[in-house]
């Protein structure tokens, strides 16, 4: 038990021998320690250290031993649990665009124009993007494993209604219902992650994770194509239900809680119960912070810094302008591929892993930007500028505007339809290189705020995804399919130049900024 004690400073665990002291925190720096808080959702942006009237070497504060510590897990265990998160954030973001191919079975049902079933995917992104404001603060407080169960089994609860929505409106509300449910997986999940990794091991299972919720919109359309092809579009979202209840089900069975701080509230309450002794405590019982100004934090910190940082708003809108375009591709791609090649719903929807295959040749190149990062280090003495992430998305700049081009000017009937197919490729690669070198970017740089500065990215990339899909159809009716691509291409053409101007003038931005690092 790792409990201090006046007659023993420094605790012996169950195994003789072993000691059990506090680690120090991780340097910021580090390249496993900037994905791990990445993703670790609002929560942590209030303040990153527990505000406490705790003393050095107090005997009575509880801390986690070797028995209890997520991160002492068997290594089959903490695999398990990640694969599980992972493919919950995979069924969240599977189910944005999974009504990408159910939209015209909707609009004749429901007596609609195709454009306002477009908003089943423009609201489920809007409430993945609103909903981390509210769940990051009440995983501080409630822990990440009850958040999940929460708001996995209100997104399963919510899905009912639309399956069987009598109207557009009760289907239209629900839809933006599920989609802040479900938001703690792009919130919250990384953190689990890092709860049961150390900073040596953390990057190859936060680089699973971080695929799932990319992958996610690419498989929609796929499975969606394949179900609306043969049977009722509602078959959509019934399938979808049994996917989350399978997904749920794997949540209270294989995912414990991982939260340092809450699982020690949890062994101080037992300690104080079992010995009768009132003096136990954590230092998460002795913290200054309410919820309520936590959530207060999150909601107002992120627009503040879009609006006194550059930096961060440039960077924010290149991701947002890619995501966009991505949601926008469902609804382009059955134009280019059902209008142009006379593909059906199932073809068109395989489509789609052309940009899939894409992000996952981009991840096996992990290895190298792993490498590259550690030599940096070395050169710098342990502690590399920030800056040296964005190398990453100088490629990503690259093949993004790239896989656009060549996927705009190769959408003529006369041309074979791999080729647009291949040139989505590019593309995939890009979306990849340009949010892991953008994210692990605003978490290093912006140490000191970093759960805000994820909370705006993430938030102005659902503004974007959400936005998109609504102008699609006018715009490529308009300029057709070579000359709106083209405009896409050519938007993220010029974005592209960022990573170059901020690798080389960050630091000095930085030094000015009063939210980033210095």
């Amino acid at each position: 038990m790792s409990v201090h004690t006046s007659e023993e400073p420094t605790v012996k665990t169950e195994r003789e021998g072993v000691e059990q002291r506090e680690e120090p925190p991780a340097d910021s720096n580090d390249s496993s320690s900037t994905a791990q808080n990445s993703d670790n959702g609002l929560s942590g942006d209030v303040e990153l250290a527990i505000a406490s009237d705790e003393k050095p070497d107090d005997p009575w504060k509880v801390t986690l031993g070797l028995d209890d510590d997520p991160k002492h897990m068997r290594s089959f265990r903490k695999w398990l649990i990640v694969l599980t998160i992972s493919s919950s954030a995979l069924c969240v973001t599977c189910a944005s665009s999974i009504a990408s191919f159910s939209e015209l079975g909707m609009a004749s049902t429901f007596h609609v124009s195709h454009e306002v079933t477009i908003l089943s995917i423009s609201l489920f992104v809007e409430g993945l993007g609103i909903g981390p404001l509210l769940v990051g603060p009440l995983s501080e407080v409630y822990g990440r494993n009850t958040v999940y169960r929460v708001s996995y089994l209100l997104f399963f609860a919510f899905t009912w209604p639309i399956v069987f929505a009598p109207n557009i409106a009760v289907f239209l509300v629900f839809r933006f219902l599920t989609g802040f449910c479900g938001s703690a997986f792009l919130s919250v999940a990384g953190g689990s992650v890092s709860d049961l990794f150390d900073n040596e091991t953390v990057a190859n299972p936060m680089a699973v994770y971080t695929m799932s919720p990319f992958i996610g919109p690419v498989l929609g359309p796929l499975i969606s194509g394949f179900i609306n092809q043969n049977v009722d579009w509602r078959w959509t979202y019934r399938v979808l239900i049994c996917w989350i209840f399978v997904q749920t089900i794997c949540l209270y069975l294989l995912v414990p809680e991982t939260y340092e701080p809450v699982l020690t509230s949890r062994k101080a309450r037992e300690l104080r119960k079992s010995t009768g002794n009132p003096d136990y405590y954590a230092p998460m019982e002795r913290s200054h912070r309410s919820l309520w100004h936590s959530i207060e934090v999150s909601c107002y910190k992120p627009f503040q810094l879009l609006m006194y940082d550059r930096m961060a708003l440039l960077l924010d809108t290149w991701n947002s302008l890619i995501l966009g375009i991505l949601y926008l591709a469902f609804q382009a791609f059955p134009i280019i591929f059902e209008q142009k090649h006379g593909f059906t719903e199932e073809m068109t929807g395989l489509t789609f892993l052309g940009i899939g295959i894409g992000m996952f040749l981009a991840i096996f190149t992990q290895p190298f930007w792993n490498w590259h990062y550690k030599r940096v280090s070395k050169e710098n003495n342990g502690r590399p500028p920030p800056e040296t992430r964005l190398i990453m998305g100088q490629f990503g700049g690259i093949f993004a505007p790239i896989g656009l081009f060549w996927l705009a000017f190769t959408t003529y009937p006369q041309v074979h339809w791999i080729v647009p197919i291949i040139g989505s490729v590019p593309f995939g690669i890009g979306i990849y290189f340009i949010f892991t070198s953008t994210f692990t970017y605003l978490v290093t740089a912006y140490r000191p705020i970093a759960a805000s500065a994820m909370a705006s990215n993430s938030f102005m990339r659902s503004a974007f995804a959400a936005v998109f899909p609504l102008f699609a159809l006018p715009m490529y009716n308009r300029l057709g399919t070579v000359g709106a691509t083209a405009l896409l291409a050519g938007l993220t053409a010029l974005m592209a130049p960022l990573p170059f101007i901020f690798y080389r003038i960050g630091a000095r931005l930085r030094a000015q900024s009063r939210f980033a690092a210095k």
